[in-house]
């Protein structure tokens, strides 16, 4: 069985590994699932392939006032279990066990996360194991909590005894047989391949065969006709509050001879074992296509967000081609840096002359110079912080949109980050000063501003900067000429002098890229407020896949097993 321990470890180790953190109808299923195969690969799979030869665990389980504990007492014919409908809700469940078996239901193994006690407990967590040779070694019995308590905490604990059980001894009486929540728990328990029991307690005499009848037929529509019943007539408990032996004989006397027969009890085993590593397929499946649906969500999220910071990226690129940054404040700064319109019309022919007069007005007159360089900055910070704030709308109402989306939203999510403006300026900033010691390092070989003042230096890193304003190629076309497209040819004639025409479009071009890389970073951490609620499951999209490979391989162990001798 060592392959199969090991393939159950895989998968031990794959379901911790698994999270649903997104909102979604299956995602409350599939956690309660995945809770459940850990609980039952810890409480009973793992420790039962470690020994298979372990005692058979009988989990006597019922409704509320059923007669489970008495039924318990009776059989080892001692009042180890409280007794009573009205019991206290919180009383720790109890095993009962020969003493020669006491070692291996003490030390843990099986239900590792109960503590044993060997006395009455109103921890949540406490099991009390009692010893008696009143039961035959190799079998225990174990009174569980109701199945239909009030307490949350014990109907949990009530399903977990149960998937932890060899032989699950379920306890009804003639009055509630046919209740829902009995029924749903022995329908799992036969999907989970559980070998099961039937104790109808309380049979009133005169209508004892009609009942035993209709629960048998119960039993076979719910493909539970071969399962032992024991019926259990109405009597009096005798002064011990015990079942008369008259009345539990017949049971007493199926788990002694199950106890003293070690083929029947590996037979009990095996079959129950072989029904749980069987059921984990199906569920695994289940869970795997949950976590597919988590990352197909996650990345319809992101898909959103992405779209919207798509959006903001390509109005920044349209704003550098269409000339609408060179509208308003720029255009008038640009004009008042180059000079007047004559100037403007008579490039063409003086383009000497210009680059003269702009390397000696350079030296003088700083002032048109930098309200240029601040026009420009306010311009690209205005157009930043506009699209930055429409895809943080954007993106808020489309994830608003999804009840997966909307559960992972914070108002401040509808806007910018509160430090955008900062990091914008700044971003501006930092740009402006690359693009001017571009042009320092593209003119420290031009022998025209090889000891020309650093204002002059300035004045071409503005112009570059103009040029990025405008379409690549410097055509003025549509908007560009509404826009200014004088300004334009201005930029480029200024260039073109002092750096010569390939040199200025690489410039322009690198001025260009760079900017865009920094919007691209700007607008990629203002995205990842939002991506970053999806991270986790991005994290996770290969556990999927991983809980389909190791149910695969725990099959295939358990084929080749062949715990019940037919191999499937």
């Amino acid at each position: 069985m060592r392959g199969l321990a090991s393939a159950l470890g895989r998968l031990r180790t794959a379901l911790g590994a698994v999270a649903y953190p997104l909102a979604l109808p299956s995602a409350d299923e599939a956690q309660r699932v995945g809770s459940a195969l850990i609980a039952q690969l810890d409480d009973y799979l793992l420790p039962r392939l470690s020994r298979p030869d372990a005692p058979l665990l009988v989990v006597v389980g019922g409704s509320t006032g059923a007669g489970k504990s008495t039924l318990v007492n009776s059989l080892v014919q001692a009042p180890v279990s409280s007794a009573g409908v009205l019991r206290p809700t919180t009383r720790s469940p109890v095993l009962v066990t020969h003493p020669d078996d006491l070692a291996w239901y003490s030390r843990g193994e099986l239900l590792p996360g109960l503590t044993r006690t060997g006395q009455a407990s109103t921890a949540p967590d406490a099991l009390q194991v009692v010893a008696t040779p009143a039961i035959g070694p190799g079998l225990a019995l174990l009174d569980a909590p109701d199945i239909d308590s009030v307490v949350d905490h014990n109907r949990k604990l009530a399903a977990q005894l149960l998937a932890a059980a060899d032989l699950w001894l379920f306890v009804t009486t003639a009055a509630r047989y046919a209740d829902a929540v009995p029924w749903e728990l022995l329908t799992t328990a036969r999907l989970r391949g559980t070998v099961i029991a039937l104790v109808l307690d309380r049979v009133p005499g005169d209508a004892a065969a009609e009942i035993a009848a209709h629960l048998g037929e119960m039993l076979t529509a719910k493909d539970l006709g071969s399962a032992p019943l024991f019926v259990l007539p109405e009597t009096d408990l005798d002064e011990r509050g015990l079942l008369p032996e008259a009345a539990i004989g017949p049971m007493r006397i199926w788990f002694a001879q199950l106890a003293a027969d070690a083929g029947a009890r590996s037979t009990v085993v095996r079959q129950t074992l072989d029904g749980a590593l069987a059921a984990l397929a199906p569920a695994l499946a289940g869970l795997a296509e949950a976590v597919d649906d988590q990352a197909r969500t996650a990345q319809a999220l992101d898909e959103r967000v992405e779209a919207a910071y798509r959006t903001a990226r390509r109005t920044v690129e349209d704003g550098l081609r269409d000339g609408r940054l060179l509208r308003g404040e720029v255009l008038a700064r640009w004009q008042e840096f180059v000079g007047t319109g004559d100037l403007v019309r008579g490039l063409e022919s003086r383009v000497g002359q210009l680059r003269d007069r702009l390397v000696a007005a350079l030296s003088g007159r700083p002032t048109p110079a930098r309200n240029l360089q601040t026009a420009m900055e306010s311009q690209l910070v205005t157009l930043l912080r506009g699209v930055a704030a429409d895809a943080a709308e954007q993106s808020y109402s489309a994830w608003q949109a999804h009840p997966a989306g909307a559960a992972l939203l914070e108002p401040e999510l509808q806007r910018a980050s509160a430090d955008l403006a900062q990091r914008a300026d700044r971003l501006v900033r930092d740009w402006q000063q690359w693009v001017l010691e571009l042009v320092r390092k593209e003119a420290a070989e031009k022998r025209t501003v090889a000891r020309g003042a650093a204002y002059a230096m300035n004045g071409a890193g503005l112009a570059v900067m103009i040029a990025v304003f405008t379409s690549t190629a410097f055509i003025p076309t549509g908007l560009e000429v509404a826009a200014g497209a004088g300004s334009a040819v201005a930029a480029q004639k200024v260039l073109e002098a002092i750096f010569g025409d390939q040199a200025i479009r690489t410039l322009a071009t690198r001025a260009r890229t760079d900017l865009l890389a920094r919007v691209e970073d700007l607008l990629a951490t203002e995205a990842a407020r939002y991506t970053d609620r999806t991270s986790a499951v991005r994290l996770t999209t290969a556990h999927g896949t991983l809980l389909r490979q190791t149910a695969t391989e725990v099959e295939t162990a358990r084929e080749e097993l062949a715990l019940t001798g037919s191999g499937s």
